[in-house]
């Protein structure tokens, strides 16, 4: 049975596909007049990049309209220019989704002049009800540690609300988040089970953090949607570029990278490679046995055969190794565990115009990910747990952009295949050993439809339908409506957002039979089958511009049922999904970004102030079957205030220096309701060029050496200990080929 919903899957695609966008890019639209306000005919309008060579040409038609569409997300410079009119340019920023609307009127001169845009356009989309951060390339590379390989300060350092707690991202107070390149999300149904990241921070060019308020396009997790543009080679001119960097704990990374591009061809590719003495948090301020190591390498094509249409493909593999860090004691005993992690996708895109006003998209993908956990041959019970799922899919999606509305509707649908190994082996001498394999499937199908109607200059609807079928070990439903509206305030500026929506996560195909489930039995655990997730959100936000500050504040509530949490099995560190009855979280949150401040620095500040509680007992996956605590208690990632805060300044002859300050109030201590306390750490980097090929930055984080228990919770050690103070020098060099 669960077989032949995997099939349907794959047939439903091949049935639909050819009638559905890729939501990482955005479209612009505008008019040219005159004085008179008479429509310009034959403008020529380009549309380029401000950080690649990315660019596109038109011209305007009879009525002084243009348009382009398919745009990656970023910073744009649109000219416009026409013999006996001075020419005109106006700075945008797209994100995703996004239609803006310009109007360009020229002014007569029979003199071509230049015209120069000052300063970046604010990041502020007008039309939106989603709560959003966007990170650029250049910030990703000048943030302490942000470009380092499995480094994931990209978000942490800009995102409200995120932090790494247990060696797992947290967004907004959960596990589950949506990674998405070139708009297409990458299905993965696991909990917690890796700890590594799936690409390197120094492969991309742009990433749009979503935390709330999503479209219909992007459906399955209430807790962020991380939106990769990746680089393309529109940024190179047959140009490779080799990074090398050192520092404490033997830490290396590396990568090798190369990029060029035509009008109609351009490729991207990078090989990297990293090691260090000092991986996952530790349990005790001592640093034993934390090796870890890995490689990887990440591909961008992109083909127009025509002006009507292009081929895109972007894919990866990488492969990660980690020792399992021991206490003093652990590490006396010879206890050696270790993870070993495997993640491989392709996603390859046909974009089709179909019209000035159409764009369709069809996007088939393919990933596999694997974790297995392998326990030494000293631990008493030694596990081993291997599993590797693979997703074959696809999205598609058509666009239709016309007037004031904004229209999108599409499939997303995949078929899973999992691979489950478990092992417990005694090592108490009597030879006794537990083992279980399981190869479960399942199948997810997806419709939506979203509409975006700009009612007035200053007032737009949002609203989205998402249908879901999950069918595995059981099959569930769910209908998940959501619906937004952005309102602009006349001459401020200021942007009102408010939003409600619903959500579906479908489970993992997790089960538990079998030797294991009676050697559950036996420790007073059972296992329920794990159910998806189902989320309600309401939130409201404002956004205010200015002078070139931009500073956001957002309130959320969210609340779940069938919570995805972890949990263990005993002492074996064979860790197993859980769903709790209900979680409530709520959060206030303040995002500000400044202009270039005296042409020199920049300042970043990201603050959240949330709870995340739970109410009910264990209702699907590993439980003791013990009543539920009565009223609400705090789950163990829970931390009242987090804040990060930051600073880039150029200084003379070609140097920057750049820090940053993260805060937090302190997580659950145990069961609770009390808190470990407060921490903070300063992190700080600094870069020179010298000329156009050569760079060198140097990087220290936890540069006061704060050694302090981040948390104490059962995954890989019971509990963490900060990373101590690490410095590290990078030296890039730019050649041509």
């Amino acid at each position: 049975m669960r077989s032949t919903s995997a099939g349907s899957t794959l047939l439903t695609l091949c049935l639909y596909g050819s009638v559905s966008l890729a939501t990482v890019f955005g479209s612009v639209r505008g008019v040219v007049h005159d004085p008179e306000h008479r429509p310009i005919a034959g403008a020529t309008v380009v549309v380029k990049s401000a950080t690649s060579q990315f660019e596109q040409t038109t011209s305007t038609d009879d009525n002084g309209a243009f348009a382009f569409s398919s745009i990656p997300v970023g910073q744009y410079t649109i000219s416009v220019s026409h013999a006996g009119f001075q020419p005109e340019q106006q700075a945008v920023f797209l994100n995703s989704g996004s239609a803006p609307v310009l109007h360009f009127p020229l002014q007569l001169g029979t003199v071509q002049e230049e015209v120069e845009v000052s300063g970046a356009p604010p990041e502020v989309n007008t039309e939106s009800s989603t709560a959003e951060t966007t990170v650029s390339r250049a910030e990703v590379n000048q943030t302490p540690g942000a470009d380092r390989t499995n480094s994931l300060a990209m978000i942490t350092d800009f995102v409200p609300g995120a932090y790494m707690v247990h060696d797992q991202l947290h967004v907004r107070g959960g596990h589950q988040v949506t990674w998405a390149l070139d708009g297409v999300p990458l299905p993965n149904t696991n909990i917690a089970s890796n700890v590594g990241a799936q690409f390197d921070p120094k492969d991309v060019d742009y990433l749009e953090v979503q935390r709330g308020g999503y479209s219909a396009d992007y459906g399955d997790r209430a807790y962020g949607v991380f939106n990769v543009e990746p680089r393309t080679g529109f940024e190179s001119n047959r140009q490779g570029e080799l990074v090398l960097g050192y520092g404490s704990y033997n830490f290396t990374d590396d990568q090798l990278s190369f990029g060029d591009h035509s009008t109609r061809f351009a490729y991207y590719a990078s090989l990297n490679g990293n090691r260090s003495n000092l991986g996952l948090e530790t349990p005790t301020a001592d640093v034993l046995h934390d090796m870890d190591s890995g490689g990887g390498g990440f591909t961008s094509l992109i083909f127009n055969p025509d002006p009507s249409d292009q081929l895109r493909f972007v894919g990866a593999a990488r492969a990660d190794y980690y020792q399992v860090p021991n206490t003093p004691s652990q590490q006396a005993a010879g206890i050696r565990d270790r993870e070993h992690e495997q993640d491989a996708f392709g996603i390859f895109s046909w974009i089709h115009t179909l019209s000035p006003d159409t764009l369709l998209t069809i996007s088939p993908f393919y990933h596999f990910n694997r974790a297995a956990y392998v326990g030494g041959p000293f631990v008493v019970p030694s596990p081993t747990d291997n599993r590797a799922s693979h997703y074959a899919g696809g999205q598609g999606t058509v666009s239709y952009i016309r007037g004031r509305h904004n229209f999108r509707a599409g499939l997303y649908a995949f078929a899973q295949r999992d691979s489950e190994f478990f092992r417990l082996a005694a090592n108490d001498g009597s030879g006794a050993v537990l083992e279980q394999r399981e190869t479960p499937d399942g199948a997810l199908e997806a419709l939506f439809a979203e509409e975006q109607f700009k009612a007035t200059s200053w007032l737009t609807f949002n609203a989205g339908l998402r249908f879901t079928n999950f069918s595995g070990p059981f099959s569930e439903n769910a209908t998940d409506p959501r619906v937004g509206a952005a309102i602009r305030v006349p001459r401020l500026n200021w942007v009102l957002r408010g939003f409600y929506g619903r959500y579906y996560q479908p489970p993992p195909l997790l089960t538990l039979s079998g030797p294991l489930l009676q050697l559950a039995a036996t420790q007073g655990f059972g296992f329920l089958a794990l159910k998806g997730e189902r989320d309600e959100q309401h939130e409201f936000g404002i956004t205010i511009p200015v002078h070139g500050w931009v500073f956001d504040a957002d309130n959320f509530r969210t609340g779940a049922r069938n919570f995805f949490d972890h949990d263990v099995l005993g002492n074996s560190n064979i860790f197993f999904p859980v769903t709790i009855d209900h979680v409530r979280i709520r959060g206030t949150e303040l995002t500000v970004r400044s202009p270039r401040l005296l042409k020199l620095a920049d300042i970043h500040l990201a603050y959240s102030h949330q709870s995340a509680e739970g109410m009910g007992g264990v209702v699907g996956g590993l439980t003791d079957f013990s009543p539920p605590s009565e009223g609400l208690f705090f789950l163990d990632h829970d931390q009242r205030n987090t804040l990060s805060t930051g600073l880039t300044a150029g200084l003379p002859w070609r140097i920057w220096l750049s820090s940053n300050l993260n805060y937090g109030s302190g997580f659950l201590n145990g069961d609770g309701p009390a808190h470990l306390p407060s921490y903070y750490t300063v992190d700080f980097s600094a870069g020179k060029a010298f000329g156009e090929d050569w760079d060198v930055k140097f990087t220290a984080l936890n540069l006061t050496n704060k050694r302090y228990q981040s948390d104490l919770s059962n995954t890989f050690g019971g509990s963490h200990f900060a990373y101590p103070r690490t410095v590290a020098v990078q030296l890039r060099y730019r050649f041509h080929y």
